[in-house]
């Protein structure tokens, strides 16, 4: 066994307190750092805010024993953080057809359980070097930006909004940010917490469209032991994983009247108390909001708190649809041309005239992520140097289906997944991207067909 030490940092993910120390004690002396979590739900924070090279990840926790769903679905939530992130899986419940189903899915690797010390150092080695290999050959993109900011926009509309968001990260003014699906809330939220004093602590993102009312107070504010009835050992909520962060709470428009009350007296407070106890914790955290929806509308028809609207929006952010701010298209489609074509190792590297003239007559209703997964499927697709009109501007398949065929939706649907199927070679990722779907959605439809 090799005694070279790597400089690369690993995250073991278990429920069995006695792998994970297994584990840590044979990779610690091989690599520079090895973190490990026995709680999955911290997965989405931990890959978030810290950039591991490895990840090995257990495929089976207490909900569910022995089928590997739960580590197909955690792997599934890493690569939609992170989707370069390199994930080892291991499982004391494996077989050849599932360690193909995990490679297919995204996985690196696979390792069983109880695993021989020199097959699992060996795994992870190659998996940290393939890691690091693809990062020298990508050469990072160099598209139009502004000064200071990483986000891509020289458009009147967008230097308005970081110019805006520029004086107010300096400061710990709760920010709203208001715009229509896909204008890049999310990334304008980072920016302002990068440009920031809390920009070496943690920045929380939530997904509040995303979480049950029955789960809300838990998720965000934590629970104790034994607080209900699948509450097996205390859990810090994302509030506190925010501490001395910033916290971005997402789709805020879609949380009801109650949870909205629940909200804002933590924000009132500045401490959180846990699902099953008493004791008030204080947090220190800069609140940064984001909504598609009409929300001043929405307090005027007493569909959300005006204190609470008051309390979050001490500066409030629109942000432009992509239709608005035209400039920006070509900047944006050249770039993510960029990342693509090196991602995916494709020739492609211009766009052609009549493609450019299509892109800025576009209306692009899903604006930037639209945008986004239109050039990544045009990229993979392209069999040139040069991306054409009809790479980008496709036909739903649908549309291109026959309605006279006898066949029903369902039919329909799954005939076409199966095509996107055999024309990736099984690849879930690539097929997934093909058809505008996330690969959790098209797990589910896979497991739904059969197929």
């Amino acid at each position: 066994m090799t005694t070279t030490t790597l400089p690369g940092k690993i995250l073991i993910v278990d429920d069995d307190m006695d792998v994970l120390r297994a584990a840590r004690l044979l990779l610690k002396r091989h690599f520079g750092q090895v973190d490990f979590e026995r709680n999955p739900q911290k997965i989405p924070y931990l890959v978030s805010n810290f950039e591991y090279d490895v990840i090995l990840l257990d495929m089976n926790f207490t909900r569910d024993l022995s089928s590997g769903k739960e580590g197909f679905e955690w792997l599934d939530r890493i690569l939609d953080i992170q989707p370069t992130a390199a994930v080892v899986m291991f499982t004391a419940y494996g077989d050849v057809e599932m360690a193909v189903r995990a490679i297919k899915a995204g996985a690196a690797d696979f390792v069983l359980k109880p695993w021989e010390n020199e097959k699992l150092l060996a795994t992870m080695q190659t998996a940290y070097n393939k890691k690091n290999q693809q990062k020298e050959k990508v050469t990072p993109p160099s598209p139009v930006t502004n000064n200071t900011s990483s986000i891509i926009g020289n458009s009147p509309a967008m230097l308005a909004v970081l110019d805006t968001a520029a004086r107010v990260a300096g400061t710990d003014a709760n920010v709203l940010i208001l715009g229509e699906n896909g204008t890049g809330k999310d990334m304008l939220a980072r920016h302002i917490h990068q440009l920031s004093h809390r920009s070496p602590h943690p920045f929380v993102s939530v997904d509040l469209g995303a979480i049950s009312e029955s789960l809300f107070e838990s998720e965000l504010f934590g629970h104790v032991k034994g607080a209900f009835t699948d509450a097996r050992e205390d859990r810090v909520g994302r509030f506190e994983e925010a501490n001395k962060g910033t916290i971005f709470l997402d789709e805020l428009g879609n949380i009801s009247l109650p949870l909205q009350a629940k909200l804002l007296t933590v924000l009132q407070n500045r401490a959180v108390t846990k699902v099953g106890s008493n004791k008030a914790i204080p947090v220190d955290v800069r609140l940064i909001c984001a909504t598609n929806r009409n929300i001043q509308q929405m307090a005027a028809q007493y569909l959300f708190r005006q204190d609470l609207l008051y309390r979050i929006n001490t500066i409030e952010i629109q942000l432009p649809p992509l239709r608005e701010r035209q400039e920006d298209i070509i900047p944006l489609a050249e770039h993510f041309l960029q990342l693509y074509s090196s991602k995916y190792k494709r020739p492609v590297n211009s766009l052609h005239e009549s493609l450019i003239q299509q892109l800025l007559t576009y209306d692009w209703p899903g604006n930037i992520r639209e945008l986004q997964h239109a050039m990544e499927r045009a990229v993979i697709l392209s069999q040139g140097k040069v991306l054409q009109a009809k790479d980008v501007f496709v036909k739903n398949p649908v549309q291109e289906t026959q309605l006279n065929t006898g066949y029903n939706l369902e039919e329909m649907e799954r005939n076409i997944i199966t095509q996107a199927m055999k024309k990736c070679n099984g690849n879930i990722t690539e097929a997934a991207k093909e058809l505008g779907l996330s690969r959790a959605a098209l797990y589910r439809r896979l497991e739904k067909y059969n197929i």
